[in-house]
């Protein structure tokens, strides 16, 4: 994550104040990111001290939220951007609201570590990590393309969230027949289950920032519209 493509003003402030915003943009994605693999690590380790210092550190990512929020208006009072810098600006504000939401599902997956699983459910755990290693990566790649700007790279995250939808439905089919068989462990495995929901919907949010990176270089809001659209319509269009 080193590159930012910011259009070059006149003024030296404008292009500080927008580089100033990036970094705080870099700095949220980074603790986020951290964060989800701290929760993971602690589910796979029951590291439980791991798993409280994920929680507690969640407010870090919404102090930034707040903080970046209030940049972004700043910006908009002052410089009155037009054009792709508004663009950016709003990308920027509904990634950073994006983030913040990720933070919350990692806080929910960190709590699984708090729980006991008997030996028999382990598998759920290490089925659990599995997607969540995966969805990791989904996110790193999207704070990657997000960074760089890369309407490419962008479009290839959004297309792999699929992959993570079918992967969750996958693993509730195989939780719900376990509860079935044994209602003893709903409890238990209703906490897996919701883990793996927060998972899901992490996907969908990495899914989000993509759109906003296609938003800003395209100036096209493909919210609402097929894959397939995205592509005939706005990626194949030179």
């Amino acid at each position: 994550m080193e590159n930012f493509n910011l259009n070059k003003h006149i003024s030296g402030q404008f292009n500080d104040e927008l580089e100033n915003l990036r970094n705080h943009v870099l700095k949220m994605g980074g603790l986020v990111e951290q964060q989800l693999a701290d929760a993971l690590t602690a589910v796979e380790n029951t590291d439980r001290e791991l798993a409280h210092q994920v929680l507690t550190n969640d407010y870090k990512v919404n102090l930034l939220e707040v903080s970046i929020d209030e940049e972004c208006a700043k910006i908009i009072a002052k410089r009155q951007p037009a054009a792709s810098d508004l663009r950016l600006i709003l990308a920027i504000t509904k990634t950073v609201s994006d983030l913040e939401r990720i933070g919350d599902e990692a806080g929910r997956i960190a709590k699984v570590a708090l729980a006991s699983f008997s030996s028999a459910q382990q598998d759920f755990l290490t089925s659990l990590n599995s997607m969540g290693q995966r969805v990791l990566k989904m996110l790193h790649n999207t704070l990657d393309a997000f960074v760089r700007m890369d309407v490419e790279a962008a479009f290839k995250v959004h297309k792999y969230d699929q992959k993570i939808d079918r992967e969750y439905e996958a693993m509730t089919r195989q939780l719900m027949t376990y509860m079935m068989e044994d209602p003893r462990s709903i409890p238990k495995v209703m906490d897996v289950l919701w883990s793996s929901r927060s998972l899901e919907r992490i996907g969908d949010r990495c899914q989000n920032i993509c759109e906003y990176v296609i938003y800003f270089v395209k100036g096209k809001d493909v919210r609402h519209i097929t894959r397939e659209q995205i592509q005939r319509d706005i990626m194949d269009k030179k």
